[in-house]
């Protein structure tokens, strides 16, 4: 039995990851038919249930920080799961990434904290199995773009500059993408950006835009997985 997760019906060898558990319900109810709560163990919702194509997906919370979501996924992947997309949010770190924006991570940068505890010094980077990130992109068009991101383990706001390259931060995809590779799962992200230059996404928004985002992650793990 895994150590965080105590499931109560049967985990997809596909999964959406999201911090919020309240967001892993909202995403439940729009992808899938008739989701059972798969886990409710701490705190960390997950449902499990057949999209209206038929294929079998997990969705689970993972609660904050890279730290959590390693520790997540490492139960995850003990109960069979063998990829994975992080629906996510961030914060834009300059002008260039737009409030509500939806960006997909083609690499993601270490920068401090619980990095280490996955072998990543400062600045180490990181990145998503290529055939998620490509199965993303085209559903997604030009919803969404490909952009370097980091990862950290205190809100954006407060961490000064960023690495050289990325757009915006986050606390979870670093330890995602360097975890899964541990693990053997595929794993790719979308993230949505929620803070820009002191404005803030609404809650309406920010619901219609990880709906947008749970599509595309579903839409991705619909196709077959690709042996590398």
């Amino acid at each position: 039995m895994p150590a965080r997760l105590r499931p109560t019906a049967a985990i997809a060898a596909d999964a959406i990851l999201v911090g919020d558990p309240g967001r892993a319900l909202l995403l439940a109810q729009e992808l899938l038919e008739q989701p059972k709560m798969s886990n409710h163990a701490r705190g960390l919702w997950g449902y499990t249930g057949r999209t209206p194509a038929g294929d079998e997906l997990t969705i689970q919370s993972t609660g904050m920080g890279g730290p959590s979501a390693a520790l997540v996924l490492a139960d995850l992947a003990e109960l069979g799961v063998r990829r994975a997309v992080r629906v996510g949010t961030c914060v834009a770190t300059g002008e260039e990434a737009r409030l509500g924006e939806l960006l997909l991570p083609s690499e993601a940068i270490a920068a401090g904290g619980s990095a280490a505890a996955f072998g990543l010094a400062v600045e180490d980077a990181t990145s998503p199995d290529r055939a998620l990130l490509a199965a993303l992109s085209s559903y997604l068009g030009d919803g969404g773009r490909a952009a370097v991101v980091a990862s950290l383990d205190i809100h954006a706001g407060e961490a000064g500059k960023s690495p050289d390259g990325a757009i915006a931060a986050d606390m979870q995809t670093v330890a995602v993408f360097a975890r899964a590779g541990e693990l053997g799962i595929a794993a790719a992200a979308v993230l949505i950006v929620t803070e820009s230059s002191e404005r803030t996404l609404g809650d309406e928004d920010l619901a219609v835009a990880a709906k947008r985002a749970g599509r595309a992650a579903a839409e991705a793990l619909s196709k077959p997985q690709v042996e590398s």
